[in-house]
Parts: structure tokens; C-alpha cells; sequence
């Protein structure tokens, strides 16, 4: 048997806080969320791997669980404070939610894949989180009817961010995103909404999955 608190703790120790993750509140909540509870049965035992976890079924576009240490630093990243709304894009099965719930008084989290919304659903209800909305649909719309939100998370590397997106972020609000697609050359990028313009500020290098709706189609050479 797993002794997941153990695991859960380790993977604080080990993989968030050796990142130069240091806000309380972030090491609080990867600490108390547990992870075992948002993958499949059998993948449990590997919950608190310093990887990727896979979660869709089989068959379905391949859907994943950040891993610890980037997610940890792109949470921080995000400077959210208590009273404030956000909007998680590509959550998979609702980790990553559950984690910004802690931070944030509401959490919208949109997942394109409706087996896994629903999943999250069930989740989050089951560990008594009731601040997080989980819609299904596109991740490049965001969830315009709940806007404006003071924080928006993309849970993967994207090329570029939509004019949808900026539009759904309040004054002073910010997007955290892994900018760019070619391994370590992607930067983890804050953008911030001042005197309605959206400037971004690259803080940090790292690598994480494609988010493939975030891709610029490719132009035509002659």
C-alpha cells in the first residue's frame, strides 16, 4: 500500500520546493490536494511521480496532469489572492482546479474532453470543493459568461494567446502561460491587463505539453 500522504509530502519537499517555489500558500495547497484522486485507478501508485500523468481513455486526444514542479511555479507565477476569480484552461481531470481553489474565491475551469469535465466534476465534488465550475468546451473561447476573471491559467505550452482571452481579463488581471512550443526555448510568460492593454513579461524557462489549440496554423512558404 501507498502511503499517499507520505508521497504527497515528499513530492512537496522534493519536486515544488526544490524549483524555488517558496509562497506558503502554494506549498500549503499542493500539499493538502490530493493527487492520487485525480488519475485512474491503476495509475495511483505513480500519482506523486515528478512526471505527466496521462489521463484520458484510450482512443481519446491524449490529456494530461501537469507535473508538480511546473505547475507549482506557474501557480506562483499567477500571484493569486484570496478574493480573486479564475479561469483554468485544460484542467484534464480537475488537479490543477483543485489546487487554484485553494487560492482563489471561484474557480471556472474549461476542459474540451466532456468525459473528463466530468470526471473533475465528481472529483471536486467528492473532496467537498465547491468553489470550481467546470464547463466543457474549446480552451481558446475561455468562458466569456463568467468573465471578467482576475487570473487565467493555460495548463500547456502555447504559440500564441487569443484575442478571446484577453478580452475575458479584468484590469490589473494576468495570464500565465508557457509560451512557445520548442522544449527548453518555451518561457513561462506573465500577461498583465493595464489601461486595457495586455503586455507580457517571459519570467522563466521550461518545457511542458502542447496545448494543440493554441498552435498558429502553418503559413504557406513559396
Amino acid at each position: 500500500m501507498v502511503d499517499f500522504a507520505k508521497a504527497r509530502a515528499t513530492m512537496v519537499d522534493c519536486q515544488v520546493r526544490t524549483v524555488d517555489v517558496t509562497d506558503y500558500d502554494v506549498l500549503d495547497a499542493f500539499g493538502a490536494v490530493p493527487r492520487e484522486a485525480f488519475v485512474p485507478e491503476a495509475l495511483q501508485p505513480l500519482a506523486y511521480i515528478d512526471e505527466d500523468l496521462l489521463v484520458s481513455a484510450p482512443g481519446a486526444p491524449a490529456r494530461y496532469i501537469m507535473e508538480p514542479g511546473p505547475l507549482a511555479r506557474l501557480v506562483q507565477l499567477a500571484d493569486i489572492l484570496p478574493g480573486e476569480s479564475v479561469l483554468d484552461l485544460g484542467p484534464a481531470s480537475g488537479y490543477s482546479s483543485a489546487i487554484l481553489a485553494r487560492l482563489a474565491a471561484r474557480v471556472v475551469a474549461v476542459e474540451p474532453d466532456a468525459a473528463l469535465a466530468e470526471s473533475a466534476r465528481a472529483t471536486l465534488a467528492g473532496l467537498g470543493i465547491a468553489n470550481v465550475t467546470v464547463v466543457t468546451g474549446p480552451l481558446a473561447a475561455g468562458h466569456a459568461a463568467a468573465a471578467p476573471y482576475d487570473v487565467i491559467v493555460l495548463e500547456g505550452a502555447v504559440e500564441f494567446i487569443p484575442e478571446a482571452l484577453e478580452k475575458q481579463l479584468a484590469e490589473g488581471g494576468r495570464i500565465v502561460a508557457v509560451v512557445g512550443a520548442n522544449g527548453l526555448a518555451a518561457k513561462a510568460t506573465v500577461f498583465t491587463r493595464s489601461g486595457g492593454i495586455v503586455s507580457g513579461r517571459p519570467v522563466f524557462n521550461t518545457h511542458v505539453r502542447l496545448l494543440p489549440e493554441f498552435v498558429r496554423p502553418k503559413a504557406f512558404v513559396f
